[in-house]
Formats: C-alpha cells, sequence, structure tokens
C-alpha cells in the first residue's frame, strides 16, 4: 500500500501562500489538501475556485480538494477547471451522492467521499465501487487545530476490514487532528493519506515534521504488513 502526506493549506499563512505552498513541497508534501467551506455545511467560510486557481498555479503536486459544502454538484465544474486533481464531497450535503462522485469521473478528476465522524459507514456503502478515497473527518469538520477523536481508529478498522473484503483498490484518507506522535495509530487501523494542518504547518520545520511522520508511518505499516 502506498502512503500519502496531504498538509492542510486551511492552517497555512494566507498572506504567504505561495511561499508556504513552496515550503511543504520542499519538505516532502505528496499532495495539497484544500479546504472549501460555505459557512452552510460548516460553520466556516473559506475559498472559491479562484484561490485554488492560483495555488494551482505554484504547486507541483496534486491539489486534494475536500468540499464542505451543500450542493457540490453545483461546484463540481468550476473547481475541476480550477485544477483540483482530486474532489471529495460529503455523504451528507447531497442528495444524489453516486451521481456527484461519477461526475467527478467524469470530469477525469480523481472522486473522493467524506463522512462526519457521526456519520455511519453505511451511507457511502453503495458507491464504494465509484470512488477513488473515502475520506473519514477525525474531528467535527469546520476548524483546523482541534484534537483527533479517538473513536475514529475504530471507524477506520471497519473500513479498511470492508474495503479488504471486497477486493475495492480505495485510499482511506484521515483529517483531523493528526500529527506525528499519533499518525501511527491511524495507519495502524488502515489509513493511508494523511491529512495534517497544524501539525505541520504549526511547527517551526515542515521539513522534520514531514520526515517524522513519514517515519512512524513506514513503522506502523511495516507491523500491519
Amino acid at each position: 500500500m502506498d502512503y500519502y502526506i496531504a498538509p492542510s493549506l486551511l492552517s497555512a499563512d494566507f498572506g504567504r501562500l505561495a511561499e508556504e505552498v513552496r515550503a511543504v513541497e520542499e519538505a516532502g508534501a505528496d499532495l495539497l489538501h484544500v479546504d472549501v467551506m460555505d459557512g452552510r455545511f460548516v460553520p466556516n467560510l473559506t475559498i472559491g475556485p479562484p484561490v485554488v486557481a492560483a495555488i494551482k498555479r505554484c504547486a507541483t503536486v496534486p491539489l486534494d480538494v475536500h468540499l464542505m459544502i451543500l450542493e457540490p454538484e453545483r461546484y463540481l465544474e468550476a473547481f475541476a477547471e480550477a485544477g483540483a486533481d482530486v474532489l471529495t464531497v460529503h455523504a451528507e450535503a447531497t442528495p444524489h451522492l453516486q451521481r456527484a462522485v461519477a461526475r467527478i469521473r467524469e470530469l477525469g478528476k480523481k472522486s473522493g467521499v467524506a463522512l462526519n465522524p457521526s456519520t455511519s459507514l453505511s451511507a457511502v456503502e453503495w458507491v464504494l465501487s465509484d470512488v477513488d478515497m473515502v475520506l473519514l473527518m477525525t474531528v467535527n469538520p469546520g476548524f483546523g487545530g482541534q484534537a483527533y477523536l479517538p473513536a475514529m481508529t475504530g471507524k477506520v478498522e471497519l473500513l479498511r476490514s470492508q474495503l479488504s473484503r471486497s477486493a475495492l483498490p480505495v485510499d482511506i484518507q484521515v483529517d483531523g487532528g493528526i500529527k506525528a506522535d499519533n499518525v501511527a495509530e491511524v495507519v495502524r487501523a488502515g489509513a493511508n493519506v494523511i491529512v495534517s494542518g497544524s501539525g505541520i504547518f504549526g511547527t517551526k520545520d515542515y521539513g522534520k515534521t514531514i520526515a517524522s511522520m513519514r517515519q512512524n508511518i513506514r513503522k506502523a505499516a511495516s507491523t500491519t504488513a
């Protein structure tokens, strides 16, 4: 299994965004996680397609765009055109989830579906063959800097078990409260795409932090092989 580290730009210094992008790329980021919030689905407002397009112009790694917005199907084309490489929609945010994830693939992008902590895995059971990734929120979405919810470890384990039984090559992404000192827990549970915001941008040396995370991922992965 391949493992990826995706710094969340929500915790970056937006006044120096291009510099922050270059810094985490040089530090070893595999993806850039971009949180889009509408102030309705989650209690915060962030960015839209123009900022994603600006990030794309200075980024060299893929953009992993997480749409925390109601009716995401209305904006898929705009974010695809802005440069998203991965588009993830919330199961809770659209009444036609299969149609939304299928449309993402039609646009030539990788398709993801996200679940809030209290949402059952059954909400995505019938679209697993249509997605490239499932994002399990490990905090309640809307704000950066929150603490990891320990109960989510079991949810990751259950999803990985379901995917293994079905032999589906679907990535499991975790987002919320992940830092170098707890990344091993989610990797042992079955996650392989690690989002970290303040866990990276809140540290003084991005390179040292990402290297530490990667070392802990390798150790954890070796015990699950």
